[in-house]
């Protein structure tokens, strides 16, 4: 597994050597390491789904780098690690009678339990997009707001989870940022028969979004930078198994977004990054420095 990290490093270096007057930086040795250290689950040959990826390689190098699970941290777990707090509510049985279900509530079993949790991207989740649609609404595109799907977050919104056999209530509160945040919007749904994909457009502002109220009262008071900027953005087009990514990354010298897809490199500008059909994100925190000279701007 260490080949990943060597392979990864070296290209880094390359990638930002001062000394090398390439255009370009071939990533070719990188993706060997990747198809061998994952057991040709991803393949140079093959696209596969961006935040299987994105989840896999940023456990493989934090465990490769001699990281574990709970104790041991390393670079990757130091820039990209979050935590929160789960609290989970088991259900009584849809079907139950009223009085047994408010008899089973009495049970310790029922009673909301606590867990701390670690994270290295959160999971947003998209109101289901509209079935049908009527003759005027033909060509609008389900759109909502980020903030709307942030409320998963806020430690009061409760979202149904459905097990096999059992129901739960989960509400979900960060108690702790990391200085790169990834967002996963969770777009597609897989079932036994084919996977869809939700259209819907999420609306997000590019710079100074600012996740406080996300946060326990009691971390609001420790975490002072609590502001985040988009410095990468994924997109996925088209149909589910067929379709093509495309990245919006920020070029930090210049402050202009460019438009990545494949060998193709364009300029962009910052408000179309909003209309595609964004699926990862990557946001950076501000630091004291940048609130400080932005305020003197």
């Amino acid at each position: 597994m260490f080949l990943l990290v060597q392979r990864f490093g070296e290209l880094m270096r390359k990638l930002w050597n001062p000394r090398n007057f390439k255009a370009h930086v071939s990533p070719h040795e990188m993706l060997q390491a990747v198809v061998l250290c994952s057991k040709k689950n991803f393949q140079i040959t093959k696209q596969g789904d961006g935040v299987d990826f994105l989840s896999w390689f940023l456990n493989a190098l934090h465990s490769a780098l001699g990281g574990t699970k709970k104790k041991k941290k390393t670079i990757v777990t130091d820039v990209f690690q979050g935590s929160m707090r789960i609290f989970t509510k088991k259900l009584p049985h849809p079907d139950l009678p009223a009085e047994e279900k408010e008899q089973l509530l009495q049970n310790d079993e029922y009673q909301e339990k606590m867990v701390e949790s670690t994270f290295m991207y959160l999971t947003l989740d998209l109101p289901t997009a509209p079935l049908y649609k009527d003759e005027k609404e033909q060509l609008i595109i389900p759109q909502v707001p980020l903030f709307n799907i942030l409320a998963k977050f806020n430690g009061i919104t409760e979202k149904e989870y459905k097990t096999y056999k059992e129901n739960f209530l989960k509400r979900f509160q960060l108690t702790k940022l990391p200085p790169y945040l990834i967002f996963c919007i969770k777009r597609f749904t897989k079932n036994n028969f084919f996977v869809e994909k939700n259209p819907t457009i999420v609306n997000f502002p590019i710079t100074n979004v600012d996740l406080r109220e996300y946060l326990s009262e009691e971390v609001q008071a420790v975490h002072k930078n609590t502001t985040y900027d988009l410095i990468a953005n994924i997109v996925h087009d088209g149909k589910p198994a067929e379709g093509a990514y495309r990245i919006h990354v920020l070029h930090h010298g210049t402050g202009k977004w460019y438009e990545l897809q494949d060998l193709q490199v364009t300029d962009i500008l910052p408000q179309m990054i909003t209309l595609s059909e964004a699926y990862i994100q990557i946001w950076k925190r501000r630091d004291s420095k940048e609130e400080t000279n932005e305020q003197g701007a």
